[in-house]
């Protein structure tokens, strides 16, 4: 399926300095048995934003109000790790998040979350601390992620960092394509090639 196209997004963000969170955290093994695609933005993080009764747990920052509405998640180090499951990145963007800034990722959460349209940001432990720390004495702090220039900048202070990501990937975030509407987008030039090959 396409994606809103990802160029410039500046927004306040959620923190959670928190190392190492994996993906049964992001979103609990018990809800991998879905056979459609719902309910992945009411249960993500849903044992850590929910209590036993489902009652939201007031000190969680993606319960808290005074950043509702964030379309960043700064996370903390090697974020994304554990199992393989693409449902952790469905959960980030159904939650409405497009983009998760940290010091390092887990390669195949990075890999899921370009798929589905979220934008990973891996940033230095350095710029990470100083994201977390603007945001607490802050949380209407901004931060502005520049795909185009591949540059994070905290909006207030001005100080920024480059990124990388692969050329297709970021060819895909720009045009709001995934791998099939990659493909479709080019269909001429396949047919064109296709017919100057023998069978």
């Amino acid at each position: 399926m396409a994606y809103d196209k990802f160029e410039v997004l500046t927004s306040t963000a959620y923190p959670l300095p928190i190392e190492n969170v994996d993906t049964d955290q992001i979103i609990p093994a018990r809800f991998l048995k879905a056979t459609e695609r719902k309910d992945f933005d009411i249960n993500f993080f849903r044992d850590w934003r929910f209590d036993s009764e489902g009652n939201p747990i007031a000190d969680f920052p993606l319960n808290d109000p005074k950043y509702a509405g964030s379309k960043i998640l700064v996370g903390g180090r090697n974020f994304g790790s554990g199992s393989s499951r693409e449902h952790a990145a469905w959960s980030v963007y159904d939650f409405g998040l497009r983009c998760v800034i940290s010091s390092a990722f887990a390669d195949i959460f990075k890999n899921n979350c370009l798929n589905v349209g979220v934008l990973p940001v891996q940033v230095s432990a350095e710029f990470a601390d100083k994201l977390f720390k603007a945001i607490e004495a802050d949380p209407k702090t901004e931060i502005k992620v520049d795909l185009p220039n591949q540059t994070v900048t905290l909006v207030s202070t001005g100080e920024s960092e480059t990124f990388d990501i692969n050329g297709y990937k970021k060819g895909n975030m720009l045009n709001g394509f995934d791998d099939i509407d990659y493909l479709q987008n080019i269909k001429e030039e396949i047919v064109e090639f296709t017919e100057t090959r023998p069978f």
